[in-house]
Formats: structure tokens, C-alpha cells, sequence
């Protein structure tokens, strides 16, 4: 059945300095720009906690790395290890595999390599990539990113790591886009499904469409000024999820104001009816 896990973005507050990564056009390379944040609780830390309020995995978002040292990356393998956590998903929230500037296009594609090789010494289960930035109509973006996954993909199964996309981004923003991808694919590489990112009159009927693909769920709710969920709303998605053969995790995604831990708490007891088979198969 489903379990609970998160995503570090709902902590994006908590986790210290946001290591954004960017394309600077002059110097023809990824650069990173700094977000200082304060450091309520460590990378190191986070695992242990998590095992505490019963969650069962964690995906993590690049630019939350304090360090890529070979050191740290065993730390912090360890500390999935010893607190039973799993390392779902490494999250790389920078890349447009799609671009039409082929210099452009293969630096991030070899930016995202040197993303899976941190993924195989951590044992992440698999990496999150970006299908690209292009309108959702570019047919010749939709192409290249193709090839960009097939290279991707060719990369990463010899060190054991699955590399998969999200409808996130323009480009990837349509089922029917995502379909094209994963179809082309042949199995080669995966898809999270996410609440937030469809227009809103085409959320649910995309989301029932991808579950049957999905590897993960990235459970985004509506919020108010308070960071107070819209229920009714979240449900709606939620029960998709319940009415698949889905069974892996569904990814708390908190981004709204207030403390984070508080909002986090918030949708855990939404979602935590949907990771209890007795309440499932009421659904």
C-alpha cells in the first residue's frame, strides 16, 4: 500500500543556505547562487527524524546538498542506513535537456550525470529530471529531450539508478507530453506525478490518467493565506491515487507560510488515511 514520505522542499526554510543552480549565458556554464536560510535541522539529521514521525522515505532536492565531498556522501548514506529511511528520490531541480542551444543542452546533461553519480554513491533509488522549459507545443524540444532521457537513462542503469521525469516544468506540463516521453522510453525511465503542476481544468483526468505510471506522488495541496489546506480539494486528488494499484510513496510537498513542520502536520493527517489499507479500501 502507499507510505508516507516528503520531500525536502517542505523544509526549505529549515535546511540551511539554497544552493540554486543557474545558466549564466556569459560564461557558458552552471553557476550557483547562494540563499541563505537558517539551519534548524541538518541533511544528516532530517533521516532520523523523519523515522521518528513515522515516515518511511525521503527524496532531496540538489540544491540542498551542504557538500558533494565523498566524505559527506557517505554520511549521509549512513544516515539513511541507520535510521531505516529510504532515499527515494534525488531531486535535480536545474537542467533543460530540451534546449535548442546544443552547447547549453549537453553541458546540463552532463551537469545531471555528475547529479547520478552522486544518487549511486548515496543509493538513491533514482533521480528526478526536468523534461525541459520549452512550451509544451515545441515538438522539436519534446524530441530532444527524448534523446536527452535516452542518454540519461543509458547512463544510469549500469550504476544502479533509475532516472525519471515529473510533470513539472512547461515542457512536461500535459499528460499527453509525459505519455509521449514515457512511450518512447519503453520502460526506460520513470515518472512522479504531482498534484500542482496540470492547469486546473485538466488536474484530474491527467492524474487518473498517469497513475498507472507513476513511481511516485508528489502530494501538493491548495493552501490559503494561512497555509490551511483546501480538504475537499486535496481528497479529490488524493482518492485518484487510492483508486490505482498505486503502492509506493506519496511525497508530502508543503510550501506555504507559517512553520513548516506545522503545515507538513497539517496534510500528513490528510494523507495518512491513505496509507492505511483498512480506511483504502473503504475509498
Amino acid at each position: 500500500m502507499p507510505y508516507l514520505s516528503l520531500t525536502t522542499w517542505s523544509l526549505h526554510r529549515e535546511l540551511g543556505p539554497l544552493n540554486w543552480t543557474y545558466w549564466d549565458e556569459a560564461q557558458k556554464s552552471q553557476q550557483t547562487r547562494i540563499e541563505e536560510q537558517p539551519e534548524n535541522i541538518t541533511l544528516l539529521e532530517l533521516p532520523f527524524e523523519l523515522a521518528r514521525q513515522n515516515f518511511r522515505s525521503l527524496e532531496v532536492c540538489h540544491f540542498h546538498f551542504p557538500s558533494t565531498e565523498p566524505e559527506y556522501l557517505h554520511q549521509l548514506k549512513e544516515a539513511f542506513e541507520l535510521s531505516g529511511i529510504t532515499f527515494h528520490c534525488l531531486l535535480v531541480d536545474y537542467g533543460d535537456i530540451s534546449n535548442e542551444d546544443s552547447y547549453r543542452r549537453n553541458s546540463d546533461i552532463e551537469f545531471i550525470k555528475k547529479w547520478i553519480d552522486v544518487a549511486a554513491i548515496v543509493g538513491a533509488k533514482s533521480v528526478r529530471v526536468i523534461a525541459g522549459e520549452a512550451n509544451p507545443g515545441n515538438k522539436t524540444a519534446l524530441e530532444l529531450a527524448k534523446q536527452g532521457f535516452r542518454q540519461l537513462g543509458e547512463y544510469a542503469q549500469p550504476k544502479g539508478v533509475r532516472v525519471v521525469t515529473e510533470n513539472f516544468k512547461q515542457l512536461a506540463s500535459t499528460k499527453e507530453n509525459c505519455l509521449e516521453l514515457l512511450n518512447f522510453s519503453k520502460g526506460e525511465i520513470g515518472l512522479t506525478v504531482d498534484f500542482g503542476n496540470f492547469l486546473p481544468e485538466h488536474k484530474y483526468h491527467s492524474i487518473e490518467t498517469l497513475m498507472s505510471y507513476a513511481e511516485s506522488v508528489h502530494a501538493k495541496a491548495n493552501y490559503d493565506k494561512e497555509g490551511y489546506i483546501d480538504s475537499v480539494e486535496y481528497k479529490r486528488s488524493l482518492d485518484l491515487v487510492a483508486n490505482s494499484d498505486y503502492n509506493g510513496p506519496i511525497t508530502l510537498v508543503y510550501d506555504g507560510p507559517g512553520n513548516l513542520w506545522d503545515g507538513i502536520n497539517r496534510i500528513k493527517t490528510v494523507v495518512e488515511q491513505y496509507c492505511n489499507k483498512e480506511i483504502r479500501t473503504k475509498l
